[in-house]
């Protein structure tokens, strides 16, 4: 099923929580809606499901108009951020009320309820209450619920924000397995930058009520469009400036020296811009090299062992802080905190934002 707004607006009394967003969501894919607390994406996740009716636009579920269709004629399964389980009900009753509620005949139950289990992978937990389950098991029966009703959207509003780092990650694969092997379409609603990227055909990132950006999770790591997707997405060192000559490379001017880079949108000279290049791109250096294209030099303010990553911040004396990674840090002398240091990166690896 595929889903399109068509210049959606949503107010509530004076806020403008929605301002006329387009959006296309592909039959089968999963689209997250990504961004900031108070962005919009819950607000659209809403609308989608039909909580909420737009105070203008058009939300199609494939030739269809739905935005005053209730909830209950829309065929969705929805996971919310808390699983809404009832805690005195089993197993068994908590995946088969929502075919209670959509007053589906109670002999179909067991083999509707059972298929739905087999999806997440937790049959034989029938007769366990809520309570008894650890919360990636709550999450799936919560899971398991919205597949039973064979939604043709599924709905997942920050669905993995209660659990601990580990389970998360085996939890989001789960998620991302089922919904590729059933072909459903599922809009994915999280702030949570690794879980977009790792989980998404495409992402849609949101600020102020606007989309500002759509894509996949490369183009919108490696080609973010403005300043605020740069910084959104992963970590990145983001330095502003004016753009002093365009040839093969563009050269920009900031208080940092002079960078060369490369743009993927048209600036010309004059242009306030933005250099952003991503910590896994910086060599550290205790003597500076020959030879390199952008050249930094400071202090280290700040390590952080990581494990299979060390990070450096340093600090420029204009104010500047700039982050950078090394990868293998077994085969790299660790650098104390003042130490002179001097970071350098290609000219491949230096993105221009145009403000």
């Amino acid at each position: 099923m595929d889903i399109r707004l068509t210049g959606v607006t949503k107010r509530f009394k004076n806020v403008e929580a929605l301002r006329r967003v387009d959006l296309s969501i592909r039959d089968g894919e999963l689209f997250t809606l990504l961004g900031p607390s108070g962005c919009g994406k819950t607000t659209t996740l809403r609308l989608i499901a039909g909580f909420y009716i737009p105070d203008e636009g058009k939300i199609m579920f494939g030739d269809r108009e739905v935005q005053e269709i209730p909830t209950s004629k829309r065929n969705i399964g929805m996971v919310f951020q808390n699983y809404a389980l009832w805690p005195h009900m089993t197993v068994y009753r908590n995946v088969a009320y929502g075919l209670q509620f959509k007053k589906v005949p109670k002999s179909q139950w067991p083999g509707m309820v059972n298929e739905a289990l087999a999806k997440v992978g937790l049959v034989g937990y029938e007769t366990r209450y809520p309570g008894q389950l650890s919360g990636g098991q709550q999450q799936r029966v919560a899971l398991a619920r919205a597949l039973a009703l064979n939604p043709d959207v599924l709905l997942l509003d920050e669905p993995l924000s209660n659990l601990d780092a580990k389970i998360r990650g085996s939890v989001r694969a789960e998620i991302r397995k089922l919904q590729q092997s059933l072909g459903i379409t599922t809009v994915y609603v999280t702030h949570d930058q690794e879980e977009a990227l790792t989980l998404s055909d495409r992402i849609g990132i949101m600020c102020e009520g606007k989309l500002v950006q759509i894509g996949t999770p490369h183009d919108l790591y490696e080609k973010p469009s403005t300043r605020f997707v740069a910084d959104f997405i992963g970590a990145n060192n983001l330095v502003p400036g004016v753009v002093e000559a365009i040839g093969d490379d563009i050269i920009v001017h900031t208080e940092l020296g002079l960078f060369t880079g490369f743009s993927h949108s048209d600036v010309k000279a004059g242009d306030k811009c933005t250099v952003t290049f991503r910590p896994e791109n910086v060599e550290v250096h205790a003597v500076q090299p020959p030879g390199q294209d952008n050249h930094i030099q400071g202090n280290i303010s700040f390590a952080s062992y990581m494990g299979n990553t060390l990070r450096y911040e340093m600090e420029h004396p204009a104010g500047f802080l700039l982050k950078a990674d090394i990868k293998n840090p077994l085969q790299h002398e660790e650098l104390g905190w003042g130490s002179d240091v001097h970071f350098c990166f290609p000219k491949s690896a230096a993105l221009v934002i145009p403000d």
